[in-house]
């Protein structure tokens, strides 16, 4: 059949020639500056004399955090009441969950479900919680609790505070943008460093690095909401003579209720994910439990802790989510204290019956059985089974084949060109100032005397990615065409995109080992979900007009999918590709728990040993390379942008 044409759809990449133009002047550019950079460096690593050595004075400014947080004016009369008041406010909800017993905080989180989303969704909390003490976590459960409710309430403070102030003002809106933007980007590890030289380990710098995390999605949609609120409507208000604090009372707030629900809820899944991940320095609870089986590879505990984990990541999601797709506005007062009745009152009964601790009969031993399946999985699937190998072997071919070869290819190629390289990916898909900070991001790297180690973490991430966009594109396409395929699916992806990072190390050690193709297994299972759910809403969005002239034109499917669907789609392909990378970076710096190395490897080295030096350094650039793969991969529309 002949090539069916279709009318091209509006593109945001440069016109060829704007294309060309760039990349001659960047050649013009490396002419002049390559042979330069050859005669006085001509090996192929990150000069040494380019580079900083920060070990000294982070090690004077850590040792002087330490020698003076208890007699400095500013740790005990300021950062030393923040550490007081976050200790005791995580223990007084601690207390208070303990006091009130297994069966009353699973009524009240059954009654709160109840209240917002019904019958269905109460009896599946409660559900969740009893599973939770038949694992036999139900104390370190309330503690990750506990430490969820201060962080989660500290975050949608701050996070109100900046989002009012941003959606209110247009200077403070431009000048938090690229600070959220930049925050967004982060890994989780990366925030672990700072507080811990501030704060040290335990509950306070777990809670500070949490806030610090999840306050950003907060803020971000807060503004978005109060920014969208609709012109008529506050026309209308301050016709009526409303004061501009009634009209933000009355007007705003209201009309921006979902979006404020919605932050509400990535707020909460971030911060579960961060409060999970913050057990590496001292945050105890569910996140410990995993932590430390995993240290010795005892699959089944880790398995035991990460199963509560899900279920509450679940439970909170969806009651969050329900919240948001109501429609009423009600605060449900009454509800709520029907709910805090009940629970009160069977608390009190529980107490006279002296069953507020969970019963030890009623906890499954389900570590052992798991440990006998991953020993029978050694015994038989690791390696030696006949055709397809064992998930050892493929995790070794996969190192071999194409881990290796990625890296020592990045390794050897000379440290300008890598400069270069990344220069002509961020320019051609965004604006000069885009390639400028992405190159600066990439020689900070350098600079920080870790480009090796760098360049090994980027090989993980680039791996990763070509595997997840693979899988993450075809899987998108089939639920893009097949309502019976995105149904199936639905569920799946919605349990994955809830779980947090940590949670997807126990399966891959369980089947992969230790080792840096587990870690990318990791990421690749964490990332796709939110590949998948990009591409077949950008697929299913594509304008209707444009499919049904091309099958009036006799197109194939196929046809209608390479032509039209895939090019009209584009934006939200680059948009994927995008999300996948950050997804995939934030896992794959959390692999170096599971031998993982490069910079991963750093920072749990830092904050297991106590060197911040080592881990601050190798956080900064873990910070510079999400910047790089955000500007290199996140396209900029060059008719809102100037200077292009």
């Amino acid at each position: 059949m002949a090539t069916v044409t279709v009318p091209t759809p509006r593109r945001i990449p440069l016109p060829a020639s704007q294309a060309v133009r760039k990349l001659l002047a960047l050649a013009v550019a490396a002419a002049v500056l390559v042979p330069l950079a050859h005669s006085h460096w001509a090996s192929a690593a990150w000069p040494h004399g380019l580079t900083v050595d920060l070990s000294k004075p982070l090690t004077s400014a850590s040792n002087w955090v330490i020698d003076n947080r208890d007699t400095h004016p500013l740790f005990l009369y300021f950062l030393g009441y923040i550490s007081n008041a976050v200790v005791l406010t995580v223990r007084v909800v601690y207390l208070a969950l303990l006091a009130a017993g297994w069966p009353g905080v699973t009524v009240l989180a059954a009654a709160v479900a109840h209240r917002v989303a019904g019958l269905r969704l109460a009896a599946g909390t409660a559900a969740a919680f009893l599973a939770c003490g038949l694992l036999g976590m139900w104390v370190p459960t309330m503690q990750t609790l506990a430490l969820m409710v201060v962080a989660v309430l500290a975050s949608v403070a701050v996070g109100l505070v900046l989002g009012l102030g941003a959606g209110l003002s247009d200077r403070l809106h431009r000048a938090l943008r690229p600070v959220l933007d930049t925050m967004q980007v982060l890994p989780a590890f990366a925030y672990l460093l700072p507080v811990v030289l501030v704060f040290g380990i335990g509950v306070p710098a777990a809670v500070l690095a949490t806030v610090v995390y999840a306050a950003p999605p907060m803020a971000r949609l807060t503004a978005l909401g109060l920014r969208g609120a609709d012109p008529e409507v506050l026309e209308a208000v301050e016709s009526l003579g409303a004061t501009r604090r009634q009209r933000l009372l009355t007007a705003r707030i209201p009309l921006a209720r979902k979006e404020l629900l919605l932050g509400l809820n990535q707020t909460i899944m971030m911060a579960l994910s961060m409060a999970v991940i913050a057990s590496v320095i001292g945050a105890g609870g569910l996140g410990d439990r995993v932590y430390q089986a995993l240290a010795s590879v005892d699959v089944g505990a880790a398995l035991a802790a990460g199963i509560p984990i899900v279920l509450l990541a679940v439970v909170l999601d969806r009651i969050t989510a329900a919240a948001g797709d109501r429609d009423d506005t009600r605060p449900g007062r009454a509800g709520l204290l029907y709910a805090l009745a009940a629970t009160v009152a069977v608390a009190v009964a529980a107490r006279l019956l002296g069953g507020l601790d969970w019963p030890a009969g009623w906890t499954l031993n389900f570590a052992e059985p798991v440990n006998r399946a991953v020993d029978w999985m050694t015994a038989h699937l690791y390696s030696g089974v006949p055709v397809v190998g064992g998930t050892a072997d493929w995790a070794a071919h996969f190192t071999t084949w194409i881990l290796d070869p990625v890296r020592s290819g990045l390794q050897w190629l000379p440290w300008w060109s890598v400069l270069l390289l990344v220069a002509a990916l961020a320019w051609l898909i965004g604006t000069w100032r885009t390639a400028l900070t992405a190159v600066l991001a990439m020689a900070a790297i350098g600079v920080l005397g870790v480009w090796e180690e760098s360049l090994d973490t980027l090989s993980q991430v680039l791996a990763a990615v070509a595997v997840t966009l693979v899988i993450g594109i075809a899987t998108g396409i089939a639920a893009a065409r097949s309502d019976r395929v995105e149904r199936a699916l639905r569920p799946v992806l919605d349990v994955f995109q809830t779980m947090p990072q940590f949670v997807y190390l126990i399966p891959v050690v369980a089947l992969f080992g230790v080792g840096r193709a587990p870690a990318v297994a990791a990421a690749v299972v964490y990332a796709l979900p939110a590949v998948v759910r990009i591409t077949a809403q950008g697929l299913r969005q594509v304008d209707p007009a444009a499919l049904e002239s091309a099958r009036s034109l006799g197109a194939t499917g196929r046809q209608q999918l390479w032509q039209v669907q895939l090019p009209l789609a584009r934006p939200a392909l680059l948009l994927a590709v995008n999300q996948g990378v950050v997804l995939v970076l934030a896992v794959v710096i959390i692999g170096g728990l599971v031998g993982g190395g490069a910079l991963g490897y750093d920072v749990a080295f830092g904050l297991a040993q106590g060197d911040l030096a080592t881990g601050l350094v190798a956080g900064a650039a873990i910070v510079c390379l999400g910047l790089m793969l955000d500007r290199v991969t996140q396209p900029t529309d060059r008719r809102t942008t100037k200077g292009a």
